[in-house]
């Protein structure tokens, strides 16, 4: 396995390809944790939403309401103790959907049973003109679009490749 680093090319070459959302889903995600569409979300539905990405892509905007568990320093424990029902209905969410199922499937593993993926996340959120909230709860065109190459996905909204 010294050699792991030869095939990180190739990883990113095949994703190369993939200039959709559906497609980098359909080749990064299994579908374990259920997708809930942009369109399916309403507020009135009583979901929490938890939003997995990093701290600074948070600060920058996110949904209204949604609450910050991030990815890199994701805590269980933290999550159960804020939520401790674990039949509440809960959508999780990230620039696209890749790192909220990872975090979806922790929340199931821990008992949760209601964890939908919003389905394009962030991106898809924002490119279908809904709205994003700043810190002080203002709406906001700007979305951190991580990088410039998932960036390229962020459609309708000013991105920020950083704080």
């Amino acid at each position: 396995m010294r050699f792991w680093f030869l095939f990180v090319p190739l990883i990113m070459m095949s994703c190369l390809g993939h200039r959709s959302i559906e497609g980098v889903l359909d080749m990064n995600n299994s579908e374990t944790v259920p997708y809930i569409q942009v369109a399916e979300l309403k507020e009135s539905d009583g979901y929490t939403l938890l939003d997995t990405r990093e701290k600074e892509e948070y600060e920058v905007s996110h949904l209204e309401n949604a609450h910050w568990i991030g990815h890199e320093h994701f805590k269980l424990k933290d999550v159960t103790s804020r939520f401790p029902d674990k039949d509440a209905a809960i959508v999780v969410y990230c620039s696209i959907g890749v790192r909220s199922e990872d975090i979806g499937e922790k929340l199931q593993e821990a008992g949760y049973t209601n964890v939908k993926n919003l389905y394009g996340g962030i991106f898809a959120w924002k490119n279908k003109g809904k709205p994003v909230f700043d810190p002080e709860g203002r709406k906001t065109e700007k979305v951190h679009a991580y990088s410039k190459y998932w960036g390229r996905l962020l459609t309708n909204a000013d991105k920020v490749y950083s704080p």
